[in-house]
Protein backbone atom coordinates (compact mmCIF):
# COMPACT_ATOMS: atom_id res chain seq x y z
CA UNK A 1 0.00 0.00 0.00
CA UNK A 2 2.89 2.40 0.70
CA UNK A 3 6.55 2.30 -0.42
CA UNK A 4 6.60 5.25 -2.78
CA UNK A 5 3.07 4.79 -4.05
CA UNK A 6 -0.06 6.89 -3.66
CA UNK A 7 -0.59 5.98 -0.01
CA UNK A 8 2.83 7.25 0.99
CA UNK A 9 2.40 10.50 -0.94
CA UNK A 10 -1.01 10.99 0.66
CA UNK A 11 0.55 10.38 4.08
CA UNK A 12 3.37 12.90 3.55
CA UNK A 13 1.16 15.57 2.02
CA UNK A 14 -1.35 15.17 4.85
CA UNK A 15 1.40 15.69 7.44
CA UNK A 16 2.96 18.65 5.61
CA UNK A 17 -0.41 20.34 5.10
CA UNK A 18 -1.26 19.79 8.77
CA UNK A 19 2.00 21.36 9.96
CA UNK A 20 1.54 24.28 7.53
CA UNK A 21 -1.98 24.88 8.83
CA UNK A 22 -0.80 24.75 12.45
CA UNK A 23 1.95 27.30 11.73
CA UNK A 24 -0.52 29.53 9.90
CA UNK A 25 -2.92 29.31 12.84
CA UNK A 26 -0.17 30.37 15.26
CA UNK A 27 0.75 33.31 13.02
CA UNK A 28 -2.90 34.28 12.70
CA UNK A 29 -3.43 34.22 16.49
CA UNK A 30 -0.30 36.33 16.94
CA UNK A 31 -1.26 39.02 14.43
CA UNK A 32 -4.87 39.22 15.60
CA UNK A 33 -3.62 39.68 19.17
CA UNK A 34 -1.80 42.84 18.01
CA UNK A 35 -5.19 44.60 17.81
CA UNK A 36 -5.05 45.12 21.58
CA UNK A 37 -2.29 47.72 21.10
CA UNK A 38 -4.72 50.14 19.46
CA UNK A 39 -5.31 51.50 15.97
CA UNK A 40 -1.83 53.03 15.70
CA UNK A 41 -0.11 49.89 16.94
CA UNK A 42 1.71 47.18 15.04
CA UNK A 43 -1.48 45.55 13.70
CA UNK A 44 -1.80 48.00 10.80
CA UNK A 45 1.87 47.56 9.92
CA UNK A 46 1.39 43.81 9.80
CA UNK A 47 -1.75 44.23 7.69
CA UNK A 48 0.21 46.27 5.16
CA UNK A 49 2.93 43.63 5.20
CA UNK A 50 0.41 40.81 4.67
CA UNK A 51 -1.08 42.51 1.61
CA UNK A 52 2.18 42.18 -0.32
CA UNK A 53 2.24 39.62 -3.12
CA UNK A 54 4.35 36.91 -1.40
CA UNK A 55 1.81 36.63 1.40
CA UNK A 56 -1.08 36.58 -1.06
CA UNK A 57 0.55 33.63 -2.81
CA UNK A 58 0.96 32.08 0.62
CA UNK A 59 -2.76 32.45 1.25
CA UNK A 60 -3.48 30.57 -1.97
CA UNK A 61 -1.19 27.79 -0.75
CA UNK A 62 -2.92 27.80 2.64
CA UNK A 63 -6.28 27.49 0.88
CA UNK A 64 -4.94 24.50 -1.05
CA UNK A 65 -3.62 22.98 2.18
CA UNK A 66 -7.00 23.41 3.91
CA UNK A 67 -8.90 21.80 1.04
CA UNK A 68 -6.40 18.95 0.63
CA UNK A 69 -6.20 18.28 4.36
CA UNK A 70 -9.99 18.23 4.73
CA UNK A 71 -10.65 15.99 1.73
CA UNK A 72 -7.78 13.64 2.54
CA UNK A 73 -9.05 13.46 6.11
CA UNK A 74 -12.41 12.30 4.76
CA UNK A 75 -10.56 9.71 2.67
CA UNK A 76 -8.77 8.46 5.79
CA UNK A 77 -12.08 8.25 7.67
CA UNK A 78 -13.56 6.19 4.84
CA UNK A 79 -10.52 3.90 4.88
CA UNK A 80 -10.77 3.41 8.64
CA UNK A 81 -14.52 2.98 9.06
CA UNK A 82 -15.70 1.17 5.95
CA UNK A 83 -15.07 -2.34 4.74
CA UNK A 84 -14.24 -1.16 1.21
CA UNK A 85 -12.08 1.90 1.98
CA UNK A 86 -8.66 0.26 1.79
CA UNK A 87 -9.54 -1.46 -1.47
CA UNK A 88 -10.34 1.89 -3.12
CA UNK A 89 -7.77 4.07 -1.36
CA UNK A 90 -5.81 4.74 -4.57
CA UNK A 91 -8.93 5.81 -6.45
CA UNK A 92 -10.02 8.00 -3.53
CA UNK A 93 -6.62 9.71 -3.41
CA UNK A 94 -6.84 10.57 -7.09
CA UNK A 95 -10.38 11.81 -6.45
CA UNK A 96 -9.00 14.06 -3.70
CA UNK A 97 -6.44 15.48 -6.12
CA UNK A 98 -9.11 16.09 -8.77
CA UNK A 99 -11.37 17.84 -6.24
CA UNK A 100 -8.52 20.00 -4.91
CA UNK A 101 -7.73 21.01 -8.48
CA UNK A 102 -11.40 21.63 -9.30
CA UNK A 103 -11.78 23.85 -6.24
CA UNK A 104 -8.40 25.51 -6.71
CA UNK A 105 -8.84 26.65 -10.31
CA UNK A 106 -11.70 29.09 -9.60
CA UNK A 107 -9.79 30.41 -6.61
CA UNK A 108 -6.73 31.00 -8.78
CA UNK A 109 -8.83 32.73 -11.44
CA UNK A 110 -10.13 35.10 -8.74
CA UNK A 111 -6.96 35.64 -6.72
CA UNK A 112 -4.10 35.71 -9.27
CA UNK A 113 -5.20 39.01 -10.87
CA UNK A 114 -5.42 40.54 -7.37
CA UNK A 115 -1.92 39.30 -6.52
CA UNK A 116 -0.38 40.99 -9.53
CA UNK A 117 -2.18 44.30 -9.20
CA UNK A 118 -5.41 43.63 -11.05
CA UNK A 119 -8.95 44.10 -9.83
Amino acid sequence: MYRGREGQWAYYLHRVSGVALALYLLLHIFDISLVMFGPDGPFNAFLFFYHQWPFRIGLVLIMAAVVYHALNGLRIILMDFTSWGVRYQRFMWYAVLVLVTAIGIPVLVKVVPEIFGGA
